[in-house]
């Protein structure tokens, strides 16, 4: 279960939720009381009047709208941002704009998409030797391109 504190004072808030029966994200609005210029590459830190409490061992992921990113060329900076468990502010999503033109983010617009996750907390264990593998320490495009 998740938790929702509404903090918001914007009269048309609208409550985040799932837009399709298979969404896997639920949908974040900006809660601002006016319009927002994003310039091009620049970022800003948007309100979305919400605070969650989830279970622990869980975590919420913040993620771009496709649509955003490829109708205007703007998406969440940290994708995804990590929301924890033991989280208790609000919700705030970083946008930048990596278009070239200015992009106008309006008052309660869909700006981000929330998914969550169960967290996997393996135990560490700090070694001398790791297990060899055929690829070795080979980083980014070691097993090629195509």
């Amino acid at each position: 279960m998740v938790k929702v504190k509404i903090i918001s004072k914007n009269k048309y808030f609208k409550t985040p939720s799932y837009q399709t029966e298979g969404s896997s994200g639920i949908d974040l609005y900006a809660d601002i009381e006016s319009e927002i210029v994003l310039k091009p590459l620049e970022r800003k830190l948007i309100k979305t009047g919400i605070i969650i409490e989830l279970e622990n061992g869980y975590e919420a992921q913040v993620r771009p709208r496709s649509g955003l990113a490829i109708n205007h060329g703007v998406t969440v900076l940290n994708s995804p941002g990590t929301i924890d468990s033991d989280y208790r502010g609000e919700i705030c999503v970083i946008l930048i704009n990596l278009s070239n033109n200015d992009f106008i983010i309006k008052p309660m617009m869909r700006i981000a998409q929330l998914v969550f996750s169960k967290v996997y907390k393996p135990e560490i264990k700090i070694v001398d030797e790791l297990s060899q593998t055929s690829r070795g320490d080979g980083g980014f495009g070691s097993t090629g391109y195509h």
